[in-house]
């Protein structure tokens, strides 16, 4: 992201001293090469909100509110409703971060955070339809980036996945041609948790997780989104380097496996039982 000020002298001593590090299977911070930082979820935070969570996996602080309107569907979709991701970079959040219009970088992350949840169906968008080709529900999901430490593409996701996963919003009816708000408050149609693994290639190695200064000196980044059931749903690949066959291989089954325990972890937090 743009937050991170770059030395081209301190990146390569550093990136020299993590390969050796990296070579016997040590990171900078004491971690393994596939553990992820620890990994907090709250839900709740903003009262207003239908859903709302705050995620923070190590310094990376992410908070994420949910709010459900009624809207018009879009001319191509007539029988579903909306989902909307959008993300801002607060100026507190970095010493390096400058107010103004979402960068090209933000932009990224909000529309790979909306894929992964819109590839993997986990809004049952068909359900959120009131009356077909006029009035839909529409799911909006807005992301402020609290605190950046590396790694803001599964901090998000599981932000905005943890909001979706409690929130609540008011049902609507239409009567005589017009839309009345009822006393039922619904949970979304959910069908499966979506979750982010990234890993970055420093190097000869992978990592999970990358921090600040990992994702400095990467020479790639690789995200992917499994569903509950293991299918990899998304992916999303940045910077210039290559990753092999094989190591796109492992990246898929540490995905799946991490994104699992993360899945849990989600569970947990949301008290969802779907």
């Amino acid at each position: 992201m743009s937050a991170v000020k770059k030395s081209l002298v301190v990146e390569q001593l550093r990136r020299n001293q993590m390969i050796e590090l990296l070579a016997q299977g040590k990171r900078m911070d004491g971690r393994g090469l596939l553990d992820y930082r620890a990994i907090k979820i709250e839900t709740g935070i903003i009262p207003k909100a239908s859903g709302s969570a705050k995620v923070t996996i190590g310094d990376t602080q992410v908070i994420a509110g949910v709010k459900v309107e009624t809207g018009t569907p879009f001319p191509d979709t007539p029988d579903q409703g909306l989902l909307i991701v959008n993300a801002e970079l607060l100026p507190l959040s970095s010493p390096y971060a400058e107010p103004g219009p979402p960068d090209e970088g933000v932009i990224e992350l909000a529309r790979v955070v909306d894929r992964g949840i819109r590839e993997s169906q986990m809004i049952d968008v068909s359900q959120l339809v009131i009356k077909e080709g006029e009035k839909v529900y529409a799911v909006f999901a807005d992301v402020s980036i609290l605190n950046t430490d590396g790694n803001l593409f599964d901090t998000t996701s599981y932000a905005v996945v943890a909001a979706l996963l409690s929130a609540k919003y008011t049902k609507y009816e239409m009567v005589d041609g017009k839309l009345r708000p009822t006393e039922v408050k619904e949970a979304l149609p959910l069908r499966t948790i979506p979750v982010s693994v990234t890993i970055a290639k420093i190097g000869d190695s992978i990592v999970v997780d990358p921090t600040d200064e990992e994702e400095a000196v990467m020479d790639a980044r690789l995200t992917l989104t499994t569903d509950s059931n293991g299918n990899i749903c998304a992916g999303q690949k940045g910077e210039p380097g290559t990753f092999s066959f094989d190591q796109m291989l492992s990246g898929a089954d540490t995905s799946r496996m991490k994104g699992q325990e993360i899945r849990n972890l989600l569970k947990e937090a949301t008290g969802y039982t779907g």
